[in-house]
């Protein structure tokens, strides 16, 4: 076939059949024909992208129905499709995002069946690297989001299930989400260019201590008695911040003031509803814990800068203190004023406002007599270390993110909503330190 003539069918199979009449492509896979198919359907992917990109639906419609019903185009575009998301997805690490992060954006912005897709296809694209060549974050991450290789052929994790015009439209979106993706700050070596030694995790956080510190949290979770989960919560940041200390003096003996290696940085979820308070949260913990968060609203995530120690007690921190908010506004019920007019959400803003601003306090002060024992114990000031590891901390944010903007997280218009939160937030973090048994 000649140039003209696949320039011809180019342009005639992607106006359409005439009359209603079936799809039908006369070639083979193979020699000047099969090139001429690949044009073509090189010619609908980009059309179909396109008229996503200008949201226009009948067009990514009349795209996507050629290009799941052509007779003899079957192999072409599922070859064309998956090396597309494999493409968007090399891509998507070169800009900054990781495997949660990509996960995470797909499920805000699409659906079930586009999560399961986009979590084969970066499965699919580890595959390329050594395992050496992957950093233990990311390694972490794909274990997370379930990133398994679990199919025979690679055109099965498409998952055409009976239904290819739903499969074709599905991997269509899920493409043109990976492609408008925008840069993001780079947190950890992409895959293929980390140096990881197998068996040996770098900046790793004591488990042992970890797995103390989330079976006590899960306790003040799910006790319906006060005054226990006070004892659970406050344990579980006594012996996280005690082993902060530690970690600090130990990098402090080994490279100086500053400690080793640069601040790490991690995201963790923001999501609605009440993302500004909830922001507000992580912010407080982050900095009782030495670390800086940043939230970046429109993708439903923080970047929570600081040391492997600090990190891991954020994000432990934040996702349990999470869990107890929402029960208490569970327990607080609706709110309605004296017209009967709906005042929940007003006073569910309020609630986590206040709560967040209570537990930062209370984060603060037990933060302060965990430095003043450890420096007992210690014989030795500990504030000029720890002021270096902060310093170090934040020259990363400004590294990172030099045109940071201010934003407010909500405005507060429920005085109930207040002082319930500030209450819940009491009844969450006491300082029950004489209660901690084995925390040292």
């Amino acid at each position: 076939m000649s140039g003209a003539e696949r320039e011809g069918a180019r342009r005639r199979w992607s106006l359409g059949p005439p009359g209603g009449a079936t799809w039908s492509f006369p070639w083979s896979s193979s020699g000047s024909a099969g090139q001429a198919a690949e044009e073509v359907v090189a010619g609908l992917l980009s059309a179909a992208l396109e008229a996503r990109r200008r949201r226009d639906e009948t067009e990514f419609r009349r795209c996507v129905t050629v290009l799941a019903q052509g007779q003899g185009l079957r192999q072409v575009v599922d070859r064309a499709l998956l090396d597309a998301l494999n493409r968007q997805v090399t891509l998507a690490w070169h800009g900054g995002w990781q495997p949660a992060d990509v996960v995470r954006l797909m499920s805000r912005r699409l659906e079930a069946r586009h999560v399961r897709l986009v979590t084969d296809a970066v499965a699919a694209e580890m595959r390329a690297y050594a395992a050496a060549t992957v950093d233990d974050r990311w390694l972490d991450q794909l274990d997370a989001v379930g990133a398994t290789v679990w199919w025979g052929r690679d055109e099965e994790f498409l998952r055409e299930d009976g239904d290819r015009t739903a499969m074709v439209a599905c991997a269509l979106r899920v493409i043109h989400l990976l492609a408008t993706l925008p840069p993001l700050e780079r947190l950890c070596p992409v895959p293929g260019a980390a140096r990881r030694t197998p068996g040996v995790r770098s900046g790793a956080v004591d488990e042992r201590m970890l797995a103390r510190v989330r079976a006590l949290l899960a306790k003040a979770e799910s006790t319906e008695f006060e005054a226990e989960a006070e004892t659970f919560t406050a344990a579980a940041q006594a012996l996280m911040a005690r082993h902060s200390i530690d970690a600090a003096l130990l990098a402090s003996r080994t490279a100086g003031p500053g400690g080793a290696g640069l601040p790490e940085g991690r995201r963790l979820g923001v999501d609605a509803p009440y993302e500004g308070p909830k922001a507000m949260l992580l912010d407080v913990i982050a900095s009782a814990n030495h670390c800086r968060s940043v939230w970046s609203r429109h993708f439903g995530f923080a970047t929570v800068l600081g040391f492997p120690a600090d990190l891991a007690a954020v994000e432990v921190l934040f996702t349990s203190l999470l869990v107890q908010a929402t029960t208490a506004l569970r327990l607080a019920g609706s709110r309605r004023d004296g017209s009967g007019r709906s005042r929940t959400r007003s006073f569910r803003q309020s609630f986590l406002a206040a709560y967040a601003q209570r537990i930062g306090e209370r984060l603060r002060e037990a933060a302060g007599e965990a430095v003043r024992e450890a420096a007992a114990d210690a014989g030795r000031d500990l504030l000029p270390v720890l002021a270096a590891r902060e310093q170090a901390v934040e020259a990363r944010v400004e590294e990172l993110f030099p045109t940071l903007t201010l934003i407010g997280a909500g405005a507060v218009s429920n005085r109930e909503g207040w002082i319930s939160g500030r209450a819940a937030a009491d009844r969450a973090v006491l300082d029950a330190r004489g209660k901690i048994a084995g925390g040292r």
